[in-house]
């Protein structure tokens, strides 16, 4: 069985203090929910039989929760992002550390170029990277010069709707693409591998397994589709990051496949 390991990082008490830029900034985040929320998904993870190993917490970032933001994993290698907020730059250092420390080479986007991992869709041997808000053209390069010697292809995807591109879409077991669609930019990227869906929350999954998805509570709707297509559905509580432009995708670092050590 394929090893599945993630990395995790606990949420900041400041958390209520994260950034926003594609909706109104919510008055009610609760921070001890949020916590409770975030033991809840390590929670999910762990039961879909996955290991966690945790980042150290950054109580003075914000959305340092959002670790999924430092890097993109690819084969044995892990780009350290370089985050197109400055306030988010000081994520990336300890989460380097923690990927080192699981046997992964490293390489980084560097200045002029700016990358979230959250805008950087894998799939099949395609890397799709959301350009035009926290990524631009330099960091999508940089990408794409570490990750095609590894047999990939990366694709630049338009994004101006939503914050990050896996905001807007992700993929499911069999390599369909789903989408909220009045939040995707370009749903013809994918062709006839896109599903639209009905809620916004419901185009937010993650891979568990062979036919199990990690998402939200709020996509009930979406999670009965899934469950029609011979999906198994693991859904959790993640409202209070919801409120942050956060998702499932947001909160972990799947390690499929860790290199050994």
């Amino acid at each position: 069985m394929e090893a599945r390991h993630a990395l995790v990082r606990r949420p900041s008490s400041r958390l209520a203090e994260g950034l926003v830029t594609h909706i109104e900034r919510s008055d009610d985040v609760d921070v001890a929910l949020a916590r409770r929320q975030w033991d809840g998904y390590v929670s999910a993870l762990h039961g879909a039989g996955w290991t966690t190993h945790e980042v150290p917490p950054a109580d003075d970032c914000p959305d340092s929760v959002f670790v999924e933001d430092t890097m993109v994993v690819y084969d044995d290698l892990a780009v350290i992002s370089r985050p197109g907020a400055p306030a988010r730059r000081p994520e990336t250092a300890a989460a380097e550390e923690a990927v080192r420390a699981q046997g992964y080479r490293v390489a980084r986007i560097e200045q002029p170029g700016t990358l979230d991992g959250g805008d950087v869709l894998k799939h099949g041997g395609t890397v799709w990277v959301g350009q035009g808000g926290r990524t631009n053209a330099a960091g999508t390069a940089q990408l794409r010069s570490h990750l095609e010697p590894l047999g990939t292809e990366v694709v630049a995807v338009p994004l101006t709707k939503v914050l990050h591109l896996k905001s807007a879409v992700t993929a499911l077991p069999d390599g369909t693409v789903v989408g909220y669609e009045p939040l995707v930019d370009d749903p013809g990227v994918w062709g006839d591998r896109f599903l639209g869906v009905p809620e916004e929350a419901g185009s937010h999954v993650v891979l568990l397994g062979d036919d199990t998805v990690l998402m939200s509570t709020s996509a009930p709707r979406t999670a009965e589709l899934f469950e029609q297509r011979g999906h198994r559905v693991v859904a959790v509580d993640i409202s209070e990051y919801e409120k942050l432009e956060g998702c499932v995708t947001c909160l972990s670092v799947r390690l499929r496949g860790r290199p050994d050590r």
